[in-house]
C-alpha cells in the first residue's frame, strides 16, 4: 500500500524540478502577460469574477508571476491583496496591497504588505501550485495554508479559487488527501479550465 504522504512528497519533488527547469526570463514574462490577458478576457470581462478584493501572491522562486494581473486590476480601481503567512497549520490572512508602498519580509522570506496595511477578506484567490490535474486538484507545498484558507473562506461565503500555473505543470493525477480543497478554475498561459463545484 502506498503511503499518501510519501506519494505527495515524491510528486512535489518531481513537480518542483519540472517547474524550475521551465524556460528563461523572457518566456516567464510572456507567460505572466498571457495569464493576465486570459484572466481579464475569460473571467473578468464576462462577469464571472465576484465583487470584492482579489488576492494574489508575491512569486517565490519559479512560481508563475501574477503581479501583471494584480497591477492591471489595481489600476482599474479594484482592491487587491497579498497573503500574510502566519504559523504553520493556520489559514492565511490577507492585507491590501499598494504597489507604491514598501513590502515587508514575511515568513519564508516572502514579500508581504506590512502590518500598517488593512486586512481584507478576498472574494477571489489566485492560488500558486507545484502541479495540477484536469479534475481541479492542485499540488501545493505541503503546509496546507491554501486548503485551510479556502475551507475557512468558503464557510463564510463563496470564494472563487483560481489556480495559476504554467501549462507544463500539469500531471495526470495529483495525489490528494481528504482535506485538499478543489479549485474552481485553473489558468495557464495556454488554456482555461473550469470545474463545477
Amino acid at each position: 500500500m502506498t503511503d499518501p504522504r510519501a506519494a505527495k512528497d515524491a510528486a512535489r519533488a518531481r513537480a518542483r524540478a519540472r517547474r524550475d527547469s521551465l524556460g528563461d526570463d523572457r518566456m516567464r514574462a510572456f507567460a505572466a502577460d498571457a495569464l493576465r490577458d486570459r484572466f481579464l478576457e475569460e473571467l473578468v470581462s464576462p462577469g464571472l469574477v465576484p465583487d470584492g478584493p482579489i488576492a494574489g501572491y508575491w512569486p517565490l522562486g519559479s512560481e508563475l508571476d501574477v503581479r501583471p494581473v494584480l497591477l492591471h486590476l489595481k489600476a482599474g480601481g479594484r482592491s487587491v491583496a497579498l497573503p500574510v503567512s502566519g504559523p504553520r497549520g493556520r489559514a492565511l490572512t490577507f492585507r491590501d496591497w499598494d504597489p507604491a508602498q514598501p513590502l515587508a519580509a514575511g515568513r519564508y522570506g516572502i514579500h508581504e504588505p506590512g502590518p500598517d496595511r488593512p486586512e481584507v477578506v478576498p472574494a477571489v484567490l489566485l492560488v500558486p501550485m507545484l502541479a495540477f490535474d484536469r479534475n481541479g486538484h492542485r499540488l501545493g507545498y505541503g503546509a496546507g495554508y491554501y486548503d485551510r484558507t479556502l475551507d475557512a473562506l468558503r464557510a463564510i461565503r463563496p470564494a472563487l479559487a483560481v489556480g495559476v500555473a504554467f501549462a507544463a505543470q500539469e500531471m495526470d493525477a495529483v495525489p490528494r488527501g481528504a482535506h485538499d480543497e478543489r479549485l474552481d478554475w485553473i489558468l495557464t498561459e495556454r488554456e482555461t479550465l473550469r470545474f463545477a463545484q
